[in-house]
Parts: C-alpha cells; sequence; structure tokens
C-alpha cells in the first residue's frame, strides 16, 4: 500500500461497519489543504483499492473497509473447564440458545 493508501485506511479503520462517501473521505483522509487543492483526489485510489480487494462499495458511490470474512464467525469457550464440564455431560450444545426476556415485577 503506498502512502495516500494507508492515509485512508486508517481513516476508514475508525468507522468499520459504516459506508462513507468519497467526497468526505478526501476530506477527512488528506487534510483540509490537499482537499482544497484537489477536491477529487481519492476517487482513483478508493477504486484500486476496491480492485485489491480491501475497501467494498456500494450503489451510491460510499465505501467502506471490507469486512473480515473469520471475524464474525470466531467463537471461543470462556474457560476450558467449562468447555470440560458440558462435552462430560453428554448433552448437545450446538443450537442458538434464546434467553426468554425478564418477568416484569407486579405493579402494586
Amino acid at each position: 500500500m503506498d502512502a495516500d493508501e494507508q492515509d485512508i485506511y486508517n481513516y476508514l479503520k475508525a468507522w468499520p461497519k459504516q459506508f462513507i462517501s468519497s467526497r468526505e473521505i478526501g476530506r477527512r483522509a488528506g487534510g483540509k489543504r490537499r482537499f482544497r487543492e484537489d477536491p477529487f483526489w481519492a476517487n482513483q485510489i478508493l477504486l484500486r483499492m476496491v480492485e485489491k480487494g480491501i475497501l467494498e462499495n456500494d450503489a451510491a458511490g460510499y465505501y467502506r473497509l471490507k469486512p473480515d470474512a473469520k471475524a464474525g464467525q470466531s467463537r471461543r469457550w470462556v474457560s476450558p473447564q467449562i468447555k470440560q464440564m458440558l462435552e462430560e455431560s453428554g448433552k448437545e450444545f450446538d443450537g442458538v440458545f434464546e434467553v426468554d426476556p425478564p418477568d416484569e415485577p407486579d405493579e402494586k
């Protein structure tokens, strides 16, 4: 990654799940002076980053960092001891647990 791509990447890292317009990225990532000299400096860099697979864009021309595929699927046990106890019980715990909402206290 070159310096411009790194600036854009660092700016978008602060907003990981939100799409941001190219104009806003150009304004914030490059600084005031660079934006005043050329307001569209980031457009070609953003397209290049989409081609590389670093960013994704939507139909409106907004960009965000491409979410990591492993981030949403990572699961860990709270502790190895709890895992061992649950495995020894012989029950299956692969499904989704639904928690009932707490009962509301009786009004007096």
